[in-house]
């Protein structure tokens, strides 16, 4: 199949790129820079020029495609302030997606995530997440939107991945505590860091988003998660191991200071299961988890400036 994928080049999209060539399809990757464009057509894919702001190039580009996996989201002013603009661009965007795909029958995956879905118990794909107005919830409302998509006529499916999808060349969540670790002298957690986070490493992620796009039913909800919930307090062992400095539990209050914008997320105990998405589809991570991922040591390598 030709498959138009949305954030091609950024995390998730570099794997899912070639995970999709390597199966077979065909590749057009929509490229915001020169840089982008440059490191898709090396993958093998084609390109088109444009963000997802350009509506028109999206319709066009799903238009002449067998389906599109969205990857994309404004991560950098979602979490610099602005999440509900970039939920709302997200949104646009399955909008023009949904105008063209339906009555088509063609696959279309939506990238969403897992985090606080169901906090404090074992979340599974029947869950669904609280939808309050937040700017956060606005996500939420918008994988419904796609997955009401079903009724017409799209094979609409949603992967909710789990907050860190980790490997090596990561700049998200993981990188961002190794970053604050080094940079405050200490490896740390909130209160007793019992709290679980959900992990998945990236490559067994691109080949989830092949599977759906391959064979998952219409209106199918996936969970992207490798391990259940890895413990935070492990994390931060890990981390202080590798620096050599000291692992310390850090207070609720004192957590916005320390952490910064991290510490919303790691306050969070939100462990989920995938069980039900591994037997529809098969899926079997293969790749380490986060612990040991973290230990390879990549995480660890001094910047350069």
């Amino acid at each position: 199949m030709r498959i138009f994928v949305t954030g091609a080049s950024g995390w998730i999209g570099s794997a899912v790129v070639p995970e999709l060539i390597g199966a077979g399809h065909q590749v057009v990757g929509l490229a915001r820079s020169d840089a982008s464009a440059a490191a898709l057509t090396a993958a093998g894919a084609e390109t088109v020029r444009g963000t997802i702001d350009d509506l028109d190039v999206l319709a066009e580009a799903a238009a002449a495609s067998d389906g599109v996996i969205h990857l994309a989201f404004k991560h950098d002013i979602a979490f610099t302030g602005d999440f509900q603009g970039a939920a709302e661009a997200d949104r646009r965007a399955v909008d023009a997606f949904g105008a063209v795909l339906a009555g088509t029958g063609r696959p279309f995956v939506l990238a969403s995530g897992v985090a606080g879905l169901q906090p404090g118990r074992l979340a599974t794909e029947r869950d669904m997440p609280a939808v309050d107005g937040s700017p956060i919830s606005l996500r939420a409302t918008t994988a419904q939107a796609a997955l009401d998509l079903a009724s017409r006529g799209v094979r609409v499916s949603v992967v909710r991945l789990a907050p860190t999808c980790h490997g090596d060349g990561d700049n998200g969540f993981m990188a961002n505590l190794v970053a604050t670790a080094r940079t405050k002298g200490v490896s740390g957690y909130i209160g007793d860091g019992a709290n679980r986070w959900p992990a998945t490493h990236r490559l067994d992620a691109a080949r989830l988003f092949r599977l759906a796009l391959e064979q998952a039913p219409a209106g199918s909800i996936l969970h992207g998660v490798a391990e259940e919930g890895v413990a935070i307090r492990d994390v931060a062992e890990v981390i202080g191991r590798h620096l050599d400095v000291p692992v310390t539990s850090i207070s609720r209050d004192a957590a916005a200071e320390h952490f910064g914008w991290l510490s919303g997320f790691l306050s969070i105990d939100t462990p989920v299961s995938a069980t039900l998405t591994r037997e529809l589809l098969g899926w079997q991570p293969a790749h380490p988890g986060l612990l040991e991922d973290l230990d390879k040591g990549h995480y660890f390598h001094t910047p350069t400036s």
